[in-house]
């Protein structure tokens, strides 16, 4: 299984709390995720994040219907915490996210490690994806903590 990554990092001009609060609600996660997945949190509220944590979703991936369920395998609030796949559409994704103070706001990091089923037109097509939700998200995240 060949490993691939993703970072991206962004600077919101309010309070680490806050930030990472609204991070700590899974609900919210619909709203930074790009309409064009149809993305559905499936696990019934309230949902408490905590690390052992399962969240079942369902989304569309090039219109195809997929369900992915992930667990939260670390959690540092308000500073970091991880979601991997258990069951999805990747062989692999393990997504860190870090939360730092930095210059008056909140640096946010995306760290995603994964691996996929194909080959290269397959892989690309994904980090094409990938590119695009996370650009979605930044953007999103710019509007909301504007």
């Amino acid at each position: 299984m060949k490993e691939h990554q993703f970072t991206q990092s962004q600077l919101i001009g309010q309070p680490l709390e806050e930030v990472f609060a609204f991070f700590s609600d899974p609900r919210n996660l619909t709203t930074i995720t790009p309409p064009w997945l149809q993305f559905k949190i499936l696990t019934p509220e309230p949902i408490e994040m905590a690390e052992g944590l399962r969240i079942d979703y369902a989304l569309r991936i090039h219109r195809i219907p997929m369900r992915w369920q992930s667990e939260i395998t670390y959690w540092e609030p308000p500073y970091c915490f991880v979601d991997e796949q258990i069951r999805g559409p990747y062989q692999k994704w393990v997504h860190t996210h870090t939360f730092t103070r930095d210059s008056g706001g909140t640096r946010i990091a995306d760290d995603v490690r994964y691996a996929v089923f194909g080959g290269t037109v397959i892989r690309r097509l994904i980090e094409s994806d990938i590119r695009k939700i996370f650009s979605f998200r930044r953007d999103k995240l710019a509007e909301i903590f504007a």
